[in-house]
Formats: structure tokens, C-alpha cells, sequence
């Protein structure tokens, strides 16, 4: 049986809200850490000298990392203990964002990446499942679940817009020098604010984590490697095939494993089942738009990178907005009205977003951002909720985890198939016959890859729609934050 140790003030509400400061910051750090970057490529391509398509990898290194292991770090701090994990997670993701900063080739920096992942995946779920056995079920937590909901759904758009004024002021080095210091206040704070919670025993499925995690990274790297190589050659259906295997495997390794890494009675919970489904299609959807957008300001409507980054105000400003609505009538109206409005508000608009040209104004580049920014609020804290609100304490780790693979292995493998999208529609434009100059069909070929990409995208978030309309079953609106049927109430807080 695991304990739970508090200090006298750890019930009070000023240390819970220094408790969630502490969670907050370290999940809008992971969740920089997805996009911060995006605004910088251009100069770390010029200054390592990254070549198109490699330079993807800066981003799929951490995202591609960050949802594979987000399943063994979320059982690791249900085994060996939540603060302890969360604590380990942070420091190894601020040392990897100082040899990040430090990198001087492209390996080096592609290894700092995927070892930021390492850190993320290990603090990301333990910090939602502390917040889980921090407050108590009902308003507190609600509203501390709409703040980490806010700084996941945020993050990724304040991440564009410091990693402008990065790169502007200073250069792109700081996009990982920034994080060192936050790390170290969020390391000095943990052991102070967040309560120690004891693992509850027993051993990682590693075999399993390793097997799904590798057949992950075959099928992305398969996608990336595609359009430059072509999608018969031996390398690229090499990484197909070996992708399908270490799937295979690591299906059968969870049917034989004692202690699975996802145990079987966990995805048949309908509900639980139907927002991991959801946020996968909305991770694709999410970092598709932020890729693809980012780029085609600053190389169709020459933004520079501080300028680019800004212009995604609007939406941390409506994710903000949104979550603190939310937080104050999802349990009125329960999570279902919103966990299918927000999916389809996003498709909205990403698909709006795909008809700008290079000669539109700002103007044109607000109302998408807008729509998105609201769709994106209105989806995650529901999400969230949804999530953890039917699980045994002893499980939040595995079920926060799940939600965050949804998210980070949707947005890696989305982002790969769009890549993919517009580099072969591109191609295809330009093998046509020609009608204009060079530089002119080079630039009208870019735009409708730009075009085709983010369609594909919308169509991603219009999926999430339909499967959040006709597989989540959770109208509850009195009973938001309350074990459902298959979780048997626990004493709160035990682990």
C-alpha cells in the first residue's frame, strides 16, 4: 500500500496553489518545447547546415521520443513514485536543453532533442497525475485540471511566439538555453509544494515500451524518408516493415506480459477509449497547422521570426479564455457538448487557413487563429477531464500517459504524413507543364502543398468530431470528476 506524506500545510489552498505554479510550469515547458523551435528552423538550418528534409527530425527527434516513452515514464512514477519521477524528468529535460543550446553539429543537436523527450515523457504524466492526488474531486480540481488543459492546448502557440523574440534578440540557442533556469526553480520548488506519493510497487513492461516506441519511429522515419527517396525504395518500405513487426511484437508482449504496459481492461472503457482516439486526431490536426502555418509566414509573407511568432496571440489568449469557462460549466453541462464542439471548431480552422496566399494581410491569418484557438480550449479540458476521471488513483499515471501519447504520437505521425503530402504535391505541381518562371512555379507549387497539407489536416480534426460524437457516451453534467462505473472509489489521497 502506498502512502502519501504532506507537510502540515500541504492541505491548505495556498499551497496547492503554489503546488499547481509548479505543475503549471512544467507542463507549458514540455509543451514549448513542442513548437519553440518550429520559428527558429530557418536558422539552425543556415547555421548546422540541415538540409529540408533532415530538418524535420529537430522537431520529430522530441515529439517522435516524447510519445513513445510517455507510457513507461507514466508507469514509472505509478511504481517508483510520482514526485520522485516528476523531480528526475525535469532535471534530465533542462540538462538536454543546455546541450541543446551548446550543440555545434546536427547530430548533437538531434540527440538533445530526443533526450528532452526522454525528460518530458517522464514529467508530463506524472505532473497531471499529482494534480489528480493533490486536489480533492469536484471545483478544486476542475479548475486545476482547466489550468494544465490551458498550458498543453497554449503551449504550443506561446512556444511560436518566444521562440520569435528568441531568435530575434539573441539566437536560436536560447529557444533551449530558456528552459534551463525555469528547470531549476521548478527542481528547487518540487520537494516543498508537491506532496511525496509512494510507488505502489511492482516492475516496467520495458520490453513492451521498447517494442512500441521503435515501431513508432520506423513508421515516421518511413514517412520523412519518402518523398525524397520514393516510397518504393528498399530504405522506405525497409522502415514500413520493420514498423508492422515491432507492432506485432509488441501486441503479443502485452497479451503475455504479467504487468502490461497498457493493461487490456484499460481501452475498453468506452468513453476513455473514444478522447484518446480524439486527441490523437486532434495532435495531428494541432501541429500541422503550427508546422506548416509557421513556415509560410515567414517564407511566403516574409514575417520575420518575431513577427511570425506573435501573430499566434490570439490563440493562448482564447485558450486562456475558453478554459476559464470551462472551468466553471463543464460541470453543469458535462464534458460531451464541448469535447464535440472544440474538434469541430478546430477542423474549422485549419481549413480555413488553408485558402491564404502570400499577398493576404494579417487580417485574413486572425480568424483561423481565432476558430483554432477556440477549438482548441473548448477540446482539451474536457479531454482532460475525461481522461482521469474514471480511474483509480493508482492508474491516474497510465491514464494521463495515454492522453499524452494520443497527443504527441498523433501529432509526430501527423505531421509526417502532411510533410509528406506537401512535398509530393509540390513535386507534382512542378513536373507539369510550365506556364511561368522558375522562382514564380517554385513559389506556387510551395503554396499549394501549403493548401493540400492543412486540408488534410482539417480533415484530421473533422474525424475527431464524429469519433467524439458517437463514441463518447459521458453527459453526467452532476457527476464531472467522479469515478464512473468500473472505478471503484478510492480514499483520497492514497496512490
Amino acid at each position: 500500500m502506498a502512502n502519501v506524506t504532506l507537510t502540515p500545510a500541504a492541505s491548505t489552498h495556498e499551497r496547492r496553489g503554489l503546488a499547481l505554479a509548479v505543475i503549471a510550469a512544467a507542463q507549458l515547458m514540455v509543451m514549448l518545447d513542442l513548437t519553440i523551435t518550429n520559428v527558429a528552423l530557418p536558422s539552425i538550418q543556415t547555421s548546422l547546415h540541415f538540409s529540408t528534409t533532415n530538418l524535420t527530425w529537430v522537431i520529430d527527434a522530441y515529439v517522435l521520443v516524447f510519445g513513445g516513452l510517455l507510457l513507461l515514464g507514466g508507469r514509472a512514477g505509478d511504481i517508483f513514485g510520482r514526485r520522485r519521477m516528476f523531480f528526475l524528468g525535469i532535471g534530465l529535460f533542462a540538462a538536454a536543453s543546455l546541450l541543446g543550446g551548446l550543440a555545434t553539429s546536427q547530430g548533437l543537436l538531434v540527440g538533445a532533442r530526443a533526450l528532452q523527450g526522454v525528460g518530458a515523457a517522464i514529467a508530463s504524466p506524472t505532473a497531471l497525475a499529482l494534480i489528480a492526488v493533490t486536489f480533492p474531486e469536484g471545483a478544486a480540481r476542475n479548475r486545476a485540471m482547466a489550468v494544465y488543459a490551458a498550458m498543453t492546448a497554449a503551449g504550443g502557440a506561446l512556444g511560436l511566439i518566444l521562440g520569435g523574440a528568441l531568435v530575434e534578440a539573441a539566437s536560436w540557442r536560447w529557444v533551449f538555453f530558456v528552459n534551463v533556469p525555469i528547470g531549476v526553480v521548478v527542481m528547487v520548488a518540487t520537494p516543498y509544494v508537491l506532496p511525496r506519493i509512494d510507488g505502489h510497487g511492482g516492475r516496467l513492461d520495458v520490453p513492451g515500451a521498447v517494442t512500441v516506441s521503435g515501431g513508432v519511429a520506423f513508421l515516421v522515419y518511413g514517412l520523412v524518408r519518402a518523398p525524397s527517396i520514393g516510397w518504393g525504395a528498399t530504405e522506405t518500405l525497409a522502415s514500413f516493415v520493420a514498423a508492422a513487426v515491432l507492432l506485432v511484437v509488441f501486441a503479443l508482449v502485452e497479451r503475455r506480459s504479467d504487468q502490461p504496459l497498457i493493461p487490456p481492461h484499460f481501452l475498453r472503457h468506452r468513453n476513455r477509449a473514444g478522447g484518446y482516439i480524439t486527441m490523437m486526431l486532434i495532435g495531428a490536426s494541432m501541429l500541422s497547422l503550427l508546422f506548416f502555418l509557421t513556415q509560410f509566414l515567414q517564407e511566403q509573407m516574409h514575417y520575420s521570426s518575431l513577427r511570425a511568432g506573435v501573430s499566434y496571440l490570439p490563440v493562448p489568449i482564447m485558450v486562456a479564455g475558453t478554459s476559464v469557462f470551462l472551468s466553471r460549466k463543464i460541470k453543469r453541462f458535462g464534458v460531451r457538448i464541448f469535447l464535440t464542439t472544440g474538434p469541430l471548431l478546430v477542423a474549422l480552422g485549419v481549413f480555413w487557413a488553408s485558402f491564404l496566399t502570400p499577398t493576404d494581410s494579417y487580417w485574413h491569418v486572425l480568424g483561423p487563429l481565432v476558430i483554432f484557438g477556440l477549438g482548441m480550449g473548448f477540446s482539451f479540458v474536457p479531454l482532460t477531464l475525461n481522461a482521469v476521471s474514471s480511474v483509480q488513483n493508482h492508474e491516474q499515471g497510465l491514464a494521463s500517459s495515454l492522453l499524452n501519447t494520443s497527443q504527441q504520437i498523433g501529432g509526430s505521425l501527423g505531421l509526417a504524413v502532411l510533410v509528406t503530402v506537401a512535398a509530393t504535391v509540390r513535386a507534382h505541381q512542378l513536373t507539369g507543364p510550365r506556364t511561368l518562371d522558375a522562382a514564380q512555379a517554385q513559389i506556387n507549387a510551395t503554396v499549394q502543398g501549403f493548401h493540400v497539407a492543412l486540408r488534410v489536416g482539417a480533415l484530421s480534426a473533422l474525424l475527431a468530431f464524429i469519433t467524439a460524437l458517437l463514441v463518447v457516451r459521458t453527459p453526467r453534467p452532476h457527476g464531472v470528476g467522479a469515478p464512473s462505473h468500473d472505478a471503484a472509489p478510492t480514499p483520497a489521497p492514497r496512490d
